[in-house]
């Protein structure tokens, strides 16, 4: 490859980039995912239309483990470990029982109803069970829904990546005959609690050596942390020989919690390169797909699949899975209609094609079928199904976003607020605000004009403002702003009634 083909190269990639993020904004206003406009942009590039030929299964299947790795720092990191803890055991239980009960609806639905043989009928139910870590982070960030069940989906999305992709595996290389269903279901066992440990440990000392090591730029903290989640991932997979996926969801996790410095700014940077990510994985997957090979008996096959997934085998996951934690019906239909899939499915049928299986390409296509029919369907219906079901959350507007900026010498942080329009913040003054003796606003920011308020300055809806508190307050700091930005000037110290009403 010359110099002037790279160029050609890095011109034509850029375009497709400055293409994808405009459609985020298009998209947005149409109500679709965007990933329905990434998969289209990789068809019209692909051979059908623009010509661009990608045949290669192996490339793709590396390269979209290493996207979805990303996607899940990203989800792990932005995901409130409040919101995830009280409802871990049931994302637990979704990946693991529910998964084995959808793909069991799903297989015998391919072979009793369809007459594929059983591996291509596992198979199919392997590749369709999983949600998608991606459609479910960005489509629910844009639904205010109750923090539990939101929790409930994102720890269900990121953990049962792992199961899927050791029994796509497994079924793919038809090594499952050789050992039986106990020694997969104690293999599946072993990875997801060991890959879950090993992440854990990755991420408590990754906390502890962040908080220690002044790094010379704000800049060098997200690339630190993106280096830390790849660190878990292939260690777990290199190493341990266990899920690199659950580990490196448990380490985001922590990463995400722990109160590090400028939290902000890396969340930033890894929600831009998971964006990256995105739109990079499913154009490659659009890029791979052959429309001209895709007949009207695989959308047909598509659509029965699709209705056995979402419709019988999800519910049946959600109701068997959820009932023991006394969930009202109404939040497990939710949960049920919002298990999105998206490029998890896509990614996993290249496992097969990939081992050379039989039928594999059919698969594949049957798979990018669904996903695009499916996730047509189900994105775009999910706020009013939210409505309808009464399982909005009222006070998501009212959270403020909290950075930490290190003030290594004076072993204090100085917290950056911004207060959005619903936080009942304002109208209340800073003497109301009854801080922590030690803590000091030292300068509000109003309609980019800065000033330094008294004790009598009203807050309003659009400022920003700067709080200095030593190390020690720095969370019952946190704690009282956000208990007031919820429940208003009246709030108890350790915002007792803005969870309440959470």
């Amino acid at each position: 490859m010359d110099v002037h083909e790279l160029d050609r190269i890095l011109l034509a990639g850029a375009a497709v980039l400055l293409v994808a993020i405009v459609a985020v904004r298009l998209s947005g206003r149409l109500g679709l995912p965007s990933l329905l406009i990434y998969l289209g942009m990789g068809l019209l590039l692909g051979e059908s239309a623009l010509g661009i030929q990608f045949e290669d299964a192996e490339l793709a299947h590396a390269l979209g483990f290493a996207a979805l790795v990303i996607i899940l720092t990203e989800g792990g990191l932005t995901t409130r470990w409040n919101e995830v803890r009280p409802v871990m055991p049931l994302g637990v239980v979704l990946a693991t029982l529910g998964v084995a009960v959808s793909v069991s609806v799903v297989a015998c639905v391919a072979h009793f109803v369809l007459g594929a043989d059983w591996q291509i009928a596992v198979l199919l139910g392997a590749v369709t069970s999983p949600t998608d870590a991606a459609a479910v982070f960005s489509v629910l960030r844009r639904v205010p829904i109750r923090p539990r069940l939101r929790g409930a989906l994102e720890a269900e999305s990121g953990l049962n990546d792992a199961p899927t992709v050791l029994l796509v595996t497994i079924v793919s290389t038809g090594s499952i005959g050789e050992h039986g269903v106990p020694y997969f279901a104690g293999l599946v066992l072993y990875e997801l609690v060991i890959g879950a440990l090993f992440g854990f440990l990755v991420g408590w000392v990754s906390v502890g050596l962040l908080r220690r090591v002044a790094l010379g730029s704000a800049g060098l903290y997200p690339l630190a942390i993106v280096s830390l989640a790849f660190i878990s991932y292939a260690g777990g997979t290199v190493l341990l020989h266990v899920s690199g996926f659950a580990a490196v969801y448990v380490t985001s996790l922590i990463l995400g919690r722990a109160e590090l410095p400028h939290r902000i700014a890396t969340k930033s940077f890894v929600d831009g390169i998971a964006w990256l990510a995105q739109i990079g994985l499913f154009v490659m997957l659009g890029l791979l797909a052959s429309p001209g090979r895709i007949g009207l008996d695989d959308v047909v096959v598509a659509l029965v699949i699709g209705i056995a997934v979402t419709v019988v085998g999800r519910f049946a996951a959600v109701a068997l899975s959820a009932t023991p934690f006394r969930m009202p019906w109404k939040e497990q239909t939710f949960i049920a209609w919002a298990g999105l899939r998206g490029a998890v499915p896509i990614v996993l049928a290249t496992i097969p094609l990939a081992e050379h299986v039989p039928e594999a390409d059919r698969v594949f296509d049957v798979v990018f079928v669904l996903v695009l029919l499916f996730t047509l369907l189900q994105g775009p219906s999910l706020p009013w199904l939210a409505r309808r079901l009464g399982v909005l959350d009222d006070n998501a507007a009212h959270e403020v976003d909290i950075d930490v900026a290190p003030l290594e010498s004076l072993g204090a942080d100085m917290l950056q607020v911004q207060i959005p329009s619903e936080s009942k913040l304002a109208g209340v003054e800073i003497g109301e605000l009854r801080l922590p003796a030690g803590v000091s606003i030292s300068l509000v920011i109003r309609a980019k004009q800065a000033f330094v308020p008294d004790r009598r300055t009203v807050l309003r809806a659009g400022d920003a403002m700067l709080v200095v508190t030593p190390n020690p307050l720095r969370e019952k700091t946190i704690r009282r702003l956000r208990a007031v930005s919820r429940a208003g000037r009246l709030a108890g110290w350790f915002g007792e009634r803005g969870r309440e009403q959470v």
